[in-house]
């Protein structure tokens, strides 16, 4: 692969990246374009992408395969913002720090009440710095996403397909009790 210098580049081998026939190859083809874009492209997202918001993370859609196969977000998160522990409903989603560091705190799902009470337990704690990269693969999409340092980060998300909306899990009485949040596009 070539040095992704460009976002048309990066978008070129993302589109390659599609033809795997399974999603865990799709995956790892998806993670090698986005730590090498990060790694040796240089500034491939333009400033409009990198700008936070007060109060919440800003998600930014950068790009949206006319095919409907996947989308590419660029996250800002200013210093203490993260989100809840949340789920990608049951799509992959393939995860690169561009700017700055982010802390990953991954869970596995004990079990769920008729009552729709959720147990989890936290598996790992991990850093992740410019040009690293994980993947979500359904059953294995439980995290907290938040910023690691005292200055923004950013984070490019591309996702298999279109995800709109998300359950987040909320503490209640010893459990977690999901809600439905619906997604939208920071402008």
């Amino acid at each position: 692969m070539k040095a992704a210098a460009t976002l048309e580049t990066l978008i070129h081998e993302l589109d390659k990246a599609m033809d795997a026939e399974d999603c865990g190859t799709r995956c790892r083809m998806v993670k090698d374009v986005l730590e090498h874009s990060v790694k040796h492209g240089g500034d491939i997202l333009d400033p409009k992408f990198l700008e936070p918001v007060e109060g919440c993370y800003a998600r930014r859609l950068i790009h949206k395969d006319p095919a409907g196969r996947y989308t590419v977000l660029a996250m800002v998160w200013a210093p203490g913002q993260g989100t809840a522990l949340h789920d990608h409903c049951g799509m992959w989603c393939v995860e690169c720090v561009y700017r700055g560091r982010i802390q990953v705190d991954s869970y596995a799902l004990d079990k769920e009440s008729q009552d729709g009470r959720y147990w989890f337990h936290k598996e790992t704690t991990q850093y992740a710095d410019p040009g690293d990269a994980g993947a979500l693969i359904p059953p294995f999409e439980y995290h907290i996403l938040s910023n690691a340092l005292n200055v923004n980060a950013v984070t490019i998300h591309v996702y298999g397909g279109e995800m709109k909306f998300a359950h987040v899990y909320l503490p209640e009485e010893g459990a977690y009790r999901s809600h439905r949040k619906e997604l939208c596009y920071t402008p």
